[in-house]
């Protein structure tokens, strides 16, 4: 997997929490339900797996991070948290339904998810997902490609995202034994908090994974590279403006 090998938790939370806040409308999707119990993969700090929770569902959350799931079970003590990889992960009793929220683009390598995700549940159960689709962030991945080119021209950029397209997702659901019944790709242009220094924000959340390939002394240099090829792309009336798409897609375990 490309993540991060360790989440500042409370960074995401005080600069990034439009990351939990946009999924409303997905939940209702989930349409959770009193008594269900539900798996969120990909958990993070918890916010939503509260909110599922307040439905009256049983919800157990996962997160490949420590660190996540040290801050949601401080927030959260009344929910279920374990650390666990979403490729691998398995479980005692199956799940009504599975959900997840701006995750599984961190799963490069999505089969083995979609495996589990579909062994996690009972015959019947749903499952509901979004996250970064096809030419997600492109302008920042054009930039990113630019300043790694000029930092480490004889290496090719260490793309640690997986972005696809919805038949391709459709796809490998259904080799999985999971129907889809909802398909999406959207774009969802994305405000980032704290103006001029909103898309340093964003590169120390979720692009550390990238500058880690790069000698510690360039960790810095990358960053600003990397904003001064994306600026004339995302840069408007002193705010950045992710260049957000979407994929949502919902399936059921026949």
């Amino acid at each position: 997997m490309g993540q991060p090998a360790k989440w500042d938790a409370a960074l995401y939370d005080q600069k990034h929490s439009f990351v939990w806040k946009m999924a409303a409308d997905l939940l209702d999707l989930l349409n959770p339900r009193s008594g269900e119990q539900i798996l969120d993969v990909g958990c993070g700090t918890g916010h939503l797996a509260a909110q599922i929770a307040a439905a009256g569902a049983r919800v157990t959350g996962i997160d490949r991070s420590p660190e996540m799931i040290e801050q949601a079970r401080a927030a959260h003590p009344a929910i279920h948290f374990e650390v666990a990889d979403a490729r691998t992960m398995k479980f005692p009793q199956p799940f009504d339904a599975a959900f997840s929220n701006a995750t599984l683009h961190w799963v490069t390598e999505p089969e083995p998810a979609v495996a589990a995700i579909a062994a996690a549940l009972r015959p019947g159960g749903r499952f509901v997902a979004e996250f970064g689709g096809k030419g997600n962030i492109g302008a920042l991945m054009a930039a990113f490609a630019c300043a790694w080119k000029k930092l480490n021209p004889s290496g090719p950029f260490p793309n640690p995202w997986y972005y696809p397209s919805l038949a391709e997702y459709a796809s490998l659901l259904e080799r999985h034994g999971l129907e889809v019944t909802f398909g999406t790709l959207f774009e969802r242009p994305t405000t980032l908090e704290d103006g001029e220094r909103g898309l340093q924000n964003w590169l120390e959340m979720f692009g550390g994974s990238i500058a880690d390939k790069l000698p510690a002394g360039l960790h810095d240099t990358l960053k600003q590279e990397v904003e001064r090829e994306a600026r004339a792309d995302l840069f408007h009336d002193g705010r950045w403006i992710m260049d957000y798409r979407r994929l949502r897609i919902a399936a059921r375990k026949p």
